[in-house]
C-alpha cells in the first residue's frame, strides 16, 4: 500500500503536467512567471547596474548595449531598475493573497459550516466591505495608514478578503452535506477538526484558481496604488510608479521611460490571469475523465 500511495501521486502530477502542456499559450505563461520569479530572486546577481545609482551625466539616455531599457531622468538604468521592482511589486502580491486566502477561508469555513447568526454577521460584513469599489477602498485604506509597506499589503489584502470569503462559504455549503461530512460528525470528531481537517482541504481547488487570478489584480492594485503616489515610494523601484514617472516624458519623446516598467506589468498580470484559466480547465471536475 506504501508503494502504491508515491504512484497514485506520481501519476496526478504526470496527467497535471499533460494537461498543462496541451495549453500551449497557458503552459508558455507559467514559464515567464517562473522566469519573473527567478529573476527577482536572483536581482543583485544579474542587474547590470545598483537600481538607485544616479549618475547626471546619462540622464534619459536612449535604449543602447549599456543599457538595453534606457535611463531615466536621474540617469538610473531603468533595466535594473524593472529586474528589483519585480521582486517588490511580486511580494507585496504574494503576501497580501496569502493574508487574504487565510482568513477569508477561516471566515468561509465557519460561516458556511455554522449557518445561523454567525453566517449572517460575516456576510453582512463581507456585503458592506464589497459594496465599495475595490480600488477605491484600497486607495481610502492605504491613504488613511499611511503609504508604507506593510500598509499597501494589508489594504489590498482586505479588499479580497471578502471574494475567498464567499468562495469558500458556498463550498463548505455544499460539502458539509455530503456523506464524509456525516461520517466525521457520528464518529464524534469535535467541530473545529471536521471544518479545517476534513472538509476544508476539498474547499481549495477553486480557492486556487482564484488566488493565481487574484495575484494579477493585486500587482494592478499595488501598480495603480504607486501610480497615483500612494504606493510604494522612491527611492525604491516599484513598475507603477517608474510608469507615473515615464508617462511626463512621453510628450518629449522619451517612450523607454515609460515603455519598458508598463510592459512589465502588463506581461505579468497576462501570465497570472492565462495560468488561472489552465488552472480552472485543469481543476474542473468535469474535465478529470480527459486524458
Amino acid at each position: 500500500m506504501q508503494k502504491e500511495e508515491p504512484r497514485l501521486r506520481l501519476t496526478r502530477l504526470q496527467i497535471f503536467l499533460r494537461r498543462l502542456r496541451r495549453n500551449t499559450l497557458s503552459f508558455g505563461a507559467l514559464i515567464i512567471i517562473l522566469a519573473i520569479t527567478l529573476m527577482a530572486v536572483v536581482a543583485p546577481l544579474i542587474s547590470p547596474y545598483d537600481p538607485n545609482a544616479t549618475d547626471a551625466n546619462k540622464t534619459l539616455f536612449s535604449v543602447s548595449l549599456k543599457h538595453p531599457m534606457g535611463t531615466d531622468i536621474f540617469g538610473r538604468d531603468i533595466l535594473s531598475r524593472v529586474i528589483y521592482a519585480a521582486r517588490v511589486d511580486l511580494l507585496v502580491a504574494l503576501v497580501a493573497t496569502i493574508l487574504a486566502l487565510s482568513i477569508g477561508s477561516f471566515l468561509g469555513s465557519l460561516s458556511g459550516y455554522s449557518g445561523g447568526w454567525l453566517d449572517h454577521l460575516v456576510m453582512r460584513i463581507v456585503d458592506t466591505v464589497m459594496s465599495f469599489p475595490s480600488f477605491v477602498l484600497a486607495m481610502g485604506i492605504t491613504a488613511a495608514l499611511g503609504n508604507k509597506l506593510i500598509n499597501v499589503v494589508i489594504a489590498i489584502a482586505i479588499t479580497h478578503i471578502p471574494i475567498y470569503t464567499r468562495l469558500i462559504r458556498g463550498e463548505m455549503l455544499h460539502i458539509r452535506e455530503m456523506e464524509y461530512a456525516e461520517a466525521a460528525r457520528t464518529v464524534g470528531n469535535p467541530r473545529s477538526r471536521i471544518i479545517f481537517y476534513h472538509l476544508l482541504p476539498n474547499c481549495f481547488p477553486p480557492v486556487i484558481v482564484q488566488a493565481t487570478l487574484a495575484m494579477g489584480w493585486a500587482i494592478l492594485t499595488v501598480a495603480g496604488l504607486s501610480f497615483i503616489g500612494l504606493g510604494i515610494q522612491p527611492p525604491a523601484s516599484e513598475w507603477g510608479y517608474m510608469t507615473a514617472e515615464g508617462a511626463t516624458y512621453i510628450v518629449s519623446g522619451e517612450w523607454w521611460v515609460f515603455l519598458f516598467p508598463g510592459l512589465a506589468i502588463m506581461i505579468t498580470v497576462f501570465c497570472f490571469n492565462m495560468v488561472g484559466d489552465a488552472l480552472r480547465d485543469i481543476l474542473d471536475p468535469r474535465m478529470r475523465g480527459i486524458r
